[in-house]
């Protein structure tokens, strides 16, 4: 065992709190749209930093770190080149503001507003097989951490009965997961998971001191320098050595974000929870702020692992770290397990501890969100599109909670008896591929375009379907058919070709119809408008309320700074804005310079130091800003909870392309321009 009492306790110290605070939401779960989308009551800074820890989970952590440890700073570097999409797609709101004005509870609801019911259970059943196969290795991942971390043997007995371990973790770890998110829906995900993502925030600001405490920058440009030629580990510009992980994985990555933002629906319910869709843009534009202390994590935590597997000084305790890893037959997941072996080996009492309980959290927060997502899914897209009328409440919310109970069921089959081939990476953008590749094109011209058509929709995703599963095939057969070579063409560049083709497809397909499709009413505004809440009567009716502007009128509007801005949230757009751009400007003129000069890997690492240094205090910063924001969030969001009045009609049917729960006065728009 590698684990103290002391670990331990901080571990159960965690645990206890997170399901004490869990019961608080079972008496505010009481309709549909409260286990499905928190009864849309969620501000901005629990909405960044819930979402933002259910999005890291202990699967992303251990895939980041296997392609840090595999390529250093340098993976940083070009990750510089996604700045300017982020910073577009937050500052403007891009896809949330006006998917959150559709007020639909998922995406197949928003799908058969704007499209039909037919599309919706054809994009539904791709959505969920394409997220519960991505989503099978997670339990599988996080119990050989748990496992190599803490040290645990390959099987125990209780009493008579012998058990093996990394099916009783998985176990263990998918029943604590599936409780939260039974007994309170949404509500109960995104509290646990905003004093998750707090605890793991001030965790990784501790262990980040920490490594820079025992390990100097000197000992790290010494273990660097022993990489091999075109392998550089610090020097982005001589590292073009690397296969998986090169600088078209981060331009097609690029691309992707996107074309692709918003379409994976592994956190769907943080999507349609916040109060408004203002709130909703915040969030956004807060999460790269919130992410600071979570990013420096992602990389220097591998950088030190591989100092400790290299450099001289620890050579002892590399050799023993090499001992245990060569225990684990399968090379993946050898990989996968270096840098929480070093991690096991290499912190000291108590701090070791809080790193389990960090992946503890990481852990629960994605699995109870992912299940939350998929289950909700299943029932609202696939099984509701047959549904001539409605659920009754409690009947709806069972069939979600055992929906929801059917896929903690196959993930834990599916990790039991999956063998991992490729890194984390890799396989998350082939799985993701067969939904996402034709998605991003039917979202975008969903919400931005009214020329935009259903059979531009079914073409654009079959296209994308194909071309995910052709790949998956290729992939298996192409050594079988060629003595062992490999597929020329990995999972990332496959994304690519998916995303052009499905664009063009829906565009073409798109303007052989002459419709448009009355985009006002789908996103509320005009006379469409509502205030957001509930009215007296409990419907969100157009009667009586107050029009928001149809269009901005001005280039600064147009770009996101609307009339909602408060002064305080001008700030944050400037200070997001400025602090991209200085970013991506240190990118260009560094990327320029090194193509025109010989720059040192002396000068780098220096770089690198300064790039550190400068994070790490800026995380600190906005862990206390954050974690005072959400608290406040906390508080307000149970009180909207407690006075807010419910809408049974609120829970995902749709009816004439308007959600049941809209109630339009009858002929309000010219039958050829609706969407047949």
């Amino acid at each position: 065992m590698n684990l103290h009492w002391i670990d331990w306790s901080i571990i159960g110290g965690l645990f206890v709190f997170v399901c004490s605070i869990a019961f608080t939401a079972t008496r505010y779960t009481k309709s549909v749209a409260d286990f499905l989308a928190a009864n849309r009551c969620a501000k901005r800074y629990i909405l960044s930093i819930s979402d933002g820890i259910a999005g890291m989970g202990a699967i992303t952590v251990i895939g980041f770190w296997q392609m840090y440890y595999e390529n250093g700073f340098t993976g940083a570097w070009w990750g510089l080149i996604m700045l300017p999409v982020y910073m577009i797609i937050s500052v403007t709101g891009y896809i949330i503001y006006r998917y959150r004005q559709t007020l639909a509870l998922t995406l197949g609801q928003f799908f058969e507003t704007r499209y039909s019911k037919k599309f919706r259970l054809f994009a539904g059943i791709l959505c969920f097989v394409s997220g519960t196969i991505n989503f099978g290795i997670f339990p599988a991942v996080g119990a050989n951490f748990f496992m190599y971390f803490c040290g645990f043997p390959e099987a125990f007995t209780v009493g008579t009965i012998t058990l093996k371990t990394f099916p009783t973790i998985m176990a263990i770890l998918l029943i604590t997961s599936l409780f939260f998110t039974w007994i309170g829906g949404q509500i109960a995900i995104i509290i646990t998971d905003f004093f998750q993502g707090i605890f793991c925030n001030i965790v990784f600001l501790i262990v980040l001191v920490t490594v820079f405490w025992v390990i100097d920058w000197q000992q790290i440009g010494e273990a660097f320098a022993m990489a091999p030629a075109g392998k550089s580990l610090v020097h982005p510009f001589k590292g073009s050595g690397f296969e998986s992980f090169s600088v078209w994985y981060y331009i097609i990555a690029c691309i992707g974000a996107f074309y692709s933002f918003m379409s994976w629906q592994g956190s769907q319910a943080y999507n349609c929870s916040a109060k408004t869709p203002h709130e909703a843009k915040m969030a956004k534009i807060l999460g790269g702020w919130r992410a600071m202390a979570q990013s420096l994590m992602l990389i220097i935590i591998p950088v030190i692992a591989y100092t400790i597997m290299n450099h001289p000084a620890y050579s002892d305790l590399a050799a023993d770290i090499n001992s245990l890893l060569g225990k684990i037959g399968n090379e993946q997941v050898q990989n996968q397990m270096t840098v929480p072996v070093v991690l096991a080996k290499f912190l000291p009492l108590g701090i070791k501890g809080a790193l389990a309980a960090v992946m503890l959290a990481a852990f629960i927060s994605t699995h109870d969100t992912y299940m939350h997502s998929w289950g909700s899914i299943f029932i609202q897209d696939v099984i509701m599109p047959f549904r001539k009328k409605p659920f009754g409440v409690k009947q709806h919310m069972w069939l979600l909670r055992l929906s929801i109970l059917g896929v903690a069921v196959f993930i834990f089959c599916f990790s039991l008896f999956f063998r991992q081939v490729e890194a984390i990476l890799m396989f998350f953008a082939l799985t993701g591929t067969i939904f996402l590749g034709g998605s991003g094109a039917v979202i975008i011209g969903g919400l931005y375009w009214k020329r935009g058509t259903t059979f531009g929709a079914w073409g654009a995703m079959i296209i994308g379907v194909t071309i995910a599963v052709a790949g998956f095939v290729l992939q298996k057969a192409w050594p079988i058919w060629f003595d062992g070579s490999k597929f020329p063409i990995n999972s990332q560049w496959l994304w690519g070709v998916a995303m052009a083709t499905s664009s063009l497809v829906y565009i073409t397909l798109s303007l052989q119809e002459r419709k448009k499709f009355n985009l006002d009413r789908m996103l509320h505004r005009g006379k469409y408008a509502i205030q957001e809440g509930v009215t007296d009567s409990g419907k969100n009716s157009p009667a009586n309320k107050p029009s928001l502007p149809q269009e901005h009128s001005t280039i600064l509007q147009r770009l996101g700074l609307s009339h909602e801005f408060t002064f305080t949230d001008k700030a944050i757009f400037w200070a997001t804005i400025g602090w991209c751009f200085l970013w991506f400007a240190i990118f260009l003129v560094g990327t320029g310079y090194n193509l025109l000069f010989e720059v040192s890997d002396e000068a780098w690492l220096k770089y690198w130091k300064f790039y550190s240094w400068t994070t790490f205090v800026l995380a600190v910063i906005t862990t206390i800003w954050f974690t005072i924001g959400g608290l406040v969030n906390i508080k307000q969001m149970f009180h909207d909870l407690a006075v807010a009045k419910r809408n049974a009609e609120d829970d995902g049917m749709v009816i004439d392309h308007h959600s049941l729960s809209d109630h339009w006065p009858e002929n309000d728009e010219p039958e050829s321009s609706r969407q047949l």
